[in-house]
Formats: structure tokens, C-alpha cells, sequence
């Protein structure tokens, strides 16, 4: 199939656009690149510089599904200009979506995002629960969510709200939990964990786009699907990498003491399955770093890269 992805060269789409191109699929990778390109060339892969809110820019000749990745990522980048992340993540995905049924495009893909559901109370946040988003980063995904299901009579819609990626990336972000404390145990040799006990659900990258390519592959599965197989606390996190790493843990009182848990049995009932988990994302961060393959760069915090680059 001819697969285009948006926000392709950003930390998901990195890792998502190689195995695309490793099943035989041919991809065009549309990004703004805010954050660098970091694809290799392939014969099967065109990548296009653009901004998803020029409907116009966007390459759609011969396209057989979109994987919509691309939003401003993470509640304080979206808090930054509150205008640019409704144009971006929401208004832009409306006009996709338009556009895409409009032309016969059968099959869309959409990354939402397991804070949709905000804080709740219940052990097991099912798909069931009522959408409470917090911030605009939440509520753009919430809103793109409702107008990507008013389509699904058009085309094949599936929407996947991941929990807290973690591990390796050629666009790395080191401004996720995981990878960020894992960081902070390398480079410093001390942890610093406020609270602890809040518990964040998460999902390995490998895991996240092995997920995205399965259900490109079953087109049947439709609908919603939390994507979070570990509902963990930071102060477990935190007992792995001194473990690992034979870090300093220094705990503080947190004013945060919030907890996000997923459920994701109903995706579990469609037959994809997890093969990583957190201690896999710490492991392949450390190995990375050693070998000389990462490096703690400004580049790779959306928050201040935006600040100083992009805005």
C-alpha cells in the first residue's frame, strides 16, 4: 500500500516509517521537521517538508491509508500557544479527515492519547469512561477523536490512545518519564522523584508502532483502543534504574498526586500482543548511550526546543 504518515519524523514516526517500509509499503513522510529528519533514504519513501495546516501542501495522489501521528506533543508544548495546538492538532486533523473521505481514501489511523480520559478514580479506565481532558493538548485530541469517528461510515477509522512512550527513537525525547529518569540516573548518578507513588501507565515504542502496523493490517478492528500495558509507579521506575544503573534515589514530597492508569484488555481481545516493557525501554537507553548512540541533547525537550526554535 501507499502509506502516508504525518509528524513522520517525529520520535513515534522514526521508529513507525522504517518497519512500514520493511513490509513492502510505500511511504510519504510529511512533517515539519521541527525537531530534524532523521529517516534514511529508502527507494520506497518520500519525505515532504510541510505544516499539516496547509491541507493544500499535503500529498495525497495515490494514497491508500494515512496514520495521522502528527500534533503538538505534550501538555506543556501545548500550553505554550494555545492557537497553534487547536490549529495543528485538532483543526488540521478535521481537514484531513475531510479531504480524505472526500477523495476515497478508505483507511485512517489516528494516535490520540491516553490523557483523554484525565483523572479518574476507577482501577480499570476502560474505553467506557467519560472523557474529562485537562489541558488543550488533551482536549485537541479529544475533539479529533469525535470528528474522526463521524467519518467511520466513509472509512475504516482506528483510534489509539497510547499511554507514556518509552524507550529508543532515533528522534529521541528524553522529556517522558522513562526516558528522562533514565537519563538523569546516566549522566548524574542520582535520581530526584517527587512523590513516587503516582503510578503512570506506559507502552514501549516497539510496541506502540508494531501496533500501528498491525492495525493497518486489520482493517476489521475498528474503534477506539487504549495502548498502556504497564500501570507503573515513578518509585518503581525509579527502584529499576538503581538497580540498573546503581543510581541514587532522593525522594521529595510531591504537590502532584495525581495517577493515570489504562486498561487495555480490548485491545488484547483483537490479538496483538506487547513484547517490551519499561525495563525493556531503560536497558535499550543505557545500551545507546554507552555505545555512544545518544546523547543528552537540547534537541530532543520539546518544551525548550520549541521555545527557543520553533516559536
Amino acid at each position: 500500500m501507499k502509506i502516508l504518515v504525518t509528524g513522520a519524523t517525529g520520535y513515534k514516526g522514526s521508529v513507525l516509517v522504517p518497519k512500514l517500509l520493511a513490509a513492502g509499503h510505500q511511504v510519504v513522510a510529511f512533517d515539519t521537521q521541527w525537531f530534524g529528519n532523521f529517516l534514511a533514504a529508502h527507494n520506497n519513501l518520500t519525505v515532504v517538508k510541510g505544516d499539516v495546516r496547509n491541507i493544500s501542501d499535503i500529498p495525497f495522489a495515490g494514497v491508500d491509508a494515512i496514520i495521522h501521528l502528527a500534533s503538538i506533543a505534550n501538555d506543556p508544548c501545548g500550553d505554550l500557544n494555545p492557537k497553534l495546538t487547536w490549529e495543528v492538532s485538532a483543526l488540521a486533523t478535521m481537514q484531513i479527515a475531510d479531504h480524505a473521505a472526500r477523495i476515497g481514501i478508505e483507511h485512517f489511523i489516528y494516535a490520540s492519547s491516553g490523557s483523554v480520559y484525565g483523572v479518574k478514580e476507577e482501577d480499570q479506565v476502560t474505553e467506557t469512561l467519560s472523557l474529562e481532558p485537562i489541558s488543550e493538548y488533551n482536549k485537541t485530541k479529544m475533539v479529533s477523536e469525535r470528528v474522526l469517528l463521524s467519518y467511520k461510515d466513509k472509512m475504516t477509522v482506528q483510534i489509539v490512545r497510547p499511554a507514556t512512550v518509552c524507550g529508543v527513537s532515533p528522534r529521541m525525547r528524553l522529556d517522558v518519564a522513562v526516558n528522562m529518569l533514565t537519563m538523569q540516573a546516566i549522566k548524574n548518578g542520582r535520581i530526584t522523584v517527587f512523590g513516587g507513588a503516582q503510578l503512570r501507565p506506559n507502552i514501549h515504542i516497539d510496541d506502540i508502532t508494531d501496533l500501528y502496523v498491525f492495525l493497518l493490517d486489520n482493517p476489521q478492528i475498528t474503534g477506539v483502543y487504549n495502548a498502556g500495558f504497564e500501570n507503573i509507579s515513578i518509585a518503581e521506575i525509579a527502584d529499576i534504574l538503581a538497580r540498573r544503573t546503581g543510581a541514587e534515589v532522593i525522594t521529595t514530597p510531591s504537590n502532584d498526586p495525581r495517577s493515570y492508569r489504562v486498561n487495555s484488555d480490548k485491545l488484547l481481545a483483537t490479538g496483538f500482543r506487547p513484547k517490551k516493557g519499561v525495563e525493556s525501554a531503560i536497558e535499550e537507553i543505557i545500551a545507546a548511550f554507552n555505545a555512544g548512540k545518544l546523547q543528552d541533547r537540547e534537541q530532543w525537550y520539546n518544551l525548550k526546543w520549541m521555545e527557543k526554535h520553533v516559536l
